[in-house]
């Protein structure tokens, strides 16, 4: 039996497994793809839009026009790096400052600190555009009427109000909608609480007792009613334009996307699809997912992106082997306090008479630990914390594949198959064609 090395990043340091390679199905990498100048791919992106005239063309002075731009929970796509020359361009089309406003897509999420503010804008634009921190049970939201689905539409008025809009974020893949960004920054980002529930609960089943909705899955927009909903609520905003940044496996911006608000986030989530979609050659017993190392496992939240990835590539019933030291294990309390329940069923109920992303992330992980086996690699300080969500704590790879083969023995699966995933945040398997 030949071994193969394999190295996993965990917090600021690395653990190390020998595994048979005959078993090994695939290594599963992101592709790497270069950063770009952000100033120039920003004014290009909206010079030479997606279909949509330029954006010089598509606001006229004396115009108000409103910027929704993703919160500080979306740093990540680096809004105040390119935030700025939206702006001029907007100047240059013959809005002044003035006639500008930010409206941050907080959803259901607290309003921000002066610091976050500078965080998503930049000190500049901080500076020069009045802003607005969305709340969701403002009394002056715009009642909209129903979507097709009855989700009642409750908009903030600065939007409902304004002559143009223009959404700002960045795509990436999403747990239940598909991908993030777009339509998104209009439902749930400028939303009523009432609105953001209804549209949410879409998340799970129909039934009571059935789980998560399976049309409401990562990389799924087809028949998804949940992304449906929120680009009919879209639709009635109707923005003049978007400009999103798609960030690569190396967390810089790599392409910039503008144009039509709904062609410009389509093509975008084409792009991250293939920039992040790697074959597999088929489901195995066992898979090896790996945050990356800090900040990427920051928490056991933070790292939750390893486990959908991991479930794409897990037979049912397989062996999940999770890497990430959750240093921060308690944050944030809103997904921790929710591993409080005995059974799934429980668990939904709770969930949904009160839908919170924390909470959805955390029901997604107990259904997991109900189908596959989960084993996680973490502090041993973590130990009980960990035990609650259903996962089985560990301190060391070695000795989670010690683990595995022993219920691989029990289970009599000598013939069993291994995926692996060093950096699976960055990765949607893909089964080959």
């Amino acid at each position: 039996m030949s071994l193969r090395e394999f190295t996993f990043g965990i917090g600021d340091t690395f653990q190390k497994v020998c595994l048979p390679e005959e078993h090994i199905s695939d290594v599963m990498e992101g592709k790497s793809v270069p950063a770009v100048d952000i100033k120039k791919a920003t004014i290009d992106c909206m010079r030479n839009p997606i279909s949509s005239d330029p954006l010089q063309k598509k606001v006229t002075p004396g115009d108000s026009v409103c910027l929704v731009v993703a919160d500080c929970t979306r740093i990540w796509n680096q809004s105040n790096k390119f935030l700025v020359y939206i702006i001029n361009e907007l100047n240059l089309a013959g809005i002044p400052d003035t006639d500008i406003c930010i409206v941050f897509a907080q959803g259901s999420h607290r309003a921000h600190t002066p610091e976050e503010n500078i965080k998503v804008c930049g000190e500049e634009v901080c500076r020069r555009i009045k802003m607005y921190q969305h709340d969701c049970n403002d009394t002056t939201l715009v009642d909209l009427g129903k979507t097709k689905i009855g989700t009642p539409l409750f908009i903030n008025k600065h939007v409902v109000d304004a002559d143009k809009v223009i959404i700002v974020d960045g795509i990436t893949v999403h747990l239940f909608a598909g991908y993030g960004g777009g339509r998104k920054l209009i439902l749930p980002g400028v939303s009523g609480y009432k609105t953001i529930q209804c549209n949410h609960c879409h998340a799970l089943a129909p039934q009571i007792g059935e789980g998560v909705n399976p049309l409401t899955r990562p990389t799924l927009l087809d028949h998804n009613p949940l992304n449906d909903d929120m680009i009919e609520a879209c639709a009635k905003i109707n923005p003049c334009f978007l400009v999103h940044s798609i960030i690569n496996a190396e967390g810089e911006i790599c392409r910039m996307v503008g144009g039509d608000w709904y062609d410009a986030w389509l093509e975008g989530t084409k792009e991250v699809h293939r920039i992040q979609q790697v074959p597999m050659k088929q489901k195995t017993d066992v898979v090896f997912a790996c945050a990356g190392g800090y900040p990427k496992d920051v928490s056991l939240y933070q790292g939750s992106k390893c486990y959908d990835p991991a479930e794409m590539a897990v037979k049912d019933g397989g062996i999940v082997i999770a890497i990430m030291e959750a240093r921060d294990i308690k944050e944030p309390p809103a997904y921790m306090d929710s591993f409080c329940f005995d059974t799934m069923e429980e668990m939904e109920k709770a969930l949904r008479a009160e839908f919170t992303i924390p909470f959805f992330v955390a029901y997604n992980l107990f259904c997991l630990c109900h189908r596959c086996t989960v084993i996680l690699v973490t502090r041993p300080e973590n130990f009980e914390d960990i035990r609650r969500t259903g996962q089985i704590p560990v301190a060391t790879v070695k000795e989670a594949w010690l683990l595995a083969q022993k219920k691989l023995e029990e289970q009599k699966k000598n013939d069993y198959t291994i995926n692996i995933m060093t950096h699976c945040t960055t990765v949607v398997p893909t089964l080959a064609q």
